[in-house]
């Protein structure tokens, strides 16, 4: 015999929102966890192939998997986010839009080197310490990027990585190392630790607490960037002085 049953939004009635994940990333989604764990917000996500060796013909093949990927995303959310800094700045954000668009028309999109972008200029960085994990060729359309948007890279330093998987297990000590060094340009406002694959979370308040300046990275500036873009009041979410910034 049928029973009744009544409807609810489901998890997270009210905000809904979407991460399509690169297939090598082991640390976007833990990271996201300790941000949302708790709050009003329901969090879904779809792997998108990715290859392990990073490089810009590698990172430009997703763009053939974008609208598919998207398309296991359900409808009715608030935006979506794609996970890949390096990608998004190859293919393109505003492509990168458009492809995730076909799948959810109209839907607001995030990407995270135009979250990162936001939220250097919500916090007035305009002169920038730039720590990744990359190798050269992957670095430099990303401060070709930032540089079109006014903000200058003025030191930079890297691990020069190219193995994801070898990202994914990089300590968050020594990328804080990595901060620092970059603290020792005077002419450096802030900083910027890109890559949703390279862990963080943990040393953004010490390394902002060491160098009197504010640390933007790809996961908290995507995070960050999706919420507002979802019209939550996050501050006080998730680390760093971003979680305390509006756009």
């Amino acid at each position: 015999m049928a029973q009744p049953y009544e409807l609810d939004g489901g998890f997270g009635d009210g905000v809904r929102i979407g991460l399509i994940v690169l297939s090598t990333d082991e640390s976007l989604e833990n990271e996201a966890r300790t941000i949302l764990a708790g709050r009003p917000v329901s969090l879904l996500h779809a792997r998108i192939p990715a290859e392990a060796d990073v490089t810009p013909e590698t990172l430009a093949m997703m763009a053939e998997q974008m609208t598919a990927t998207a398309e296991r995303l359900p409808q009715g959310l608030d935006v979506i986010g794609y996970g890949c800094t390096s990608a998004s700045t190859i293919i393109g954000p505003d492509r990168v839009k458009a492809l995730i668009q076909k799948a959810h028309p109209g839907l607001k999109v995030s990407t995270p080197i135009t979250a990162v972008t936001a939220a250097l200029k919500a916090l007035g960085v305009a002169k920038l310490g730039y720590g990744s994990p990359y190798v050269q060729s992957v670095t430099a359309p990303m401060r070709a990027y930032l540089a079109a948007e006014g903000i200058e890279t003025v030191a930079e330093a890297s691990f020069d990585q190219a193995d994801d998987f070898t990202v994914a297990r990089i300590t968050e000590g020594s990328t804080r190392n990595m901060l620092n060094s970059l603290a020792e340009t005077e002419a450096v406002e802030g900083f910027f630790t890109s890559c949703t694959n390279l862990r963080t979370f943990g040393i953004i308040d010490a390394v902002e607490a060491e160098t009197g300046r504010p640390v933007v990275s790809s996961n908290q500036a995507l995070l960050w960037h999706m919420l507002q873009l979802a019209g939550v009041d996050a501050r006080g979410w998730g680390p760093g002085r971003l979680f305390q910034t509006a756009l």
